[in-house]
């Protein structure tokens, strides 16, 4: 992630999981030459993770200006070590945190947050895979268990939120109860007839396929459709037009708004209009 005045100071953070599997988010900078400098690392943010997968990992600056660190529950299964209703646990949150040029060190804690660990803007995730900002809209795709993926939409300048999981999975009752009060629900799920990992994207903002404007890209991993929730909230499926897609692991947009989509396979497609 990009410092917003990276232009100016260089700055860009990495979320990665050492090996003694805590997860490190580091600020790095480049050199004279603009090439990273793996030598400036400055670690940020260590958290201990209890298992090796549901490790988030994340990063992106809010319109706020404040580094957001997506965080899993801390792995195995059944929300096992009870991370995801606690709001004194990084994990199984997201995370919100001032960093760069006159933040304390090695970080900052930014108003807004309401939770009993100062760093957490929200709780209830359970692999948030992946989370985007459109303007002062935060859209995060949360990876499932056994039965439903979901899709999250919240204004960025809430706060307290709570985003149900392990009391829910998506909209369906999972342990502790099946009161929703409090939570919020998922702007959209769907079951694991349909797949069974969710990548999420972006909102496209770019002028390619200007009649896209507004709709927010998903995929999941294991089927490789791609979908889109429109403005008017309806999910459209682009498989037809594009193919299935393979092992996406993540999106990006560019400069111009245009999306790009990452594969495991090792391949970086960009998203255009037909040209036939």
């Amino acid at each position: 992630a990009f410092h917003p005045d990276h232009a100016t100071n260089g700055l860009f953070y990495v979320n990665y999981v050492d090996t003694n599997t805590v997860t490190r988010v580091s600020e790095f900078s480049v050199t004279g030459a603009g090439v990273a400098d793996p030598a400036s690392e400055r670690v940020v943010l260590l958290v201990p993770q209890p298992a090796t997968n549901h490790n988030g990992g994340m990063v992106g600056f809010g319109p706020d200006g404040m580094l957001w660190i997506g965080m899993g529950d801390g792995g195995g299964a059944d929300d096992q070590f009870g991370h995801g209703q606690r709001g004194d646990s990084l994990l199984g949150s997201m995370l919100r945190i001032e960093v760069g040029p006159g933040a304390p060190v090695p970080y900052g804690i930014p108003d807004g947050n309401a939770f009993d660990a100062d760093e957490v803007w929200a709780i209830g995730l359970r692999n948030p895979w992946r989370f985007a900002f459109d303007g002062d809209t935060l859209w995060i795709g949360d990876v499932g268990q056994g039965r439903i993926e979901e899709v999250d939409r919240v204004e960025a300048s809430a706060s307290g939120l709570n985003f149900g999981w392990s009391r829910f999975e998506g909209t369906s009752c999972f342990s502790g109860g099946c009161d929703p009060s409090g939570l919020v629900a998922p702007v959209h799920e769907y079951g694991h007839d349909q797949g069974c990992s969710i990548t999420g994207g972006y909102v496209y903002r770019g002028t390619a396929i200007p009649e896209l404007d507004g709709h927010y890209f998903f995929t999941d991993w294991c089927t490789g459709f791609l979908r889109t929730i429109a403005p008017s909230g309806d999910v459209v499926d682009w498989t037809d037009d594009v193919g299935a897609l393979a092992q996406v692991s993540s999106f990006g947009i560019d400069g111009q708004g245009e999306l790009y989509i990452v594969s495991a396979t090792g391949t970086v497609s960009r998203l255009d209009r037909a040209t036939s």
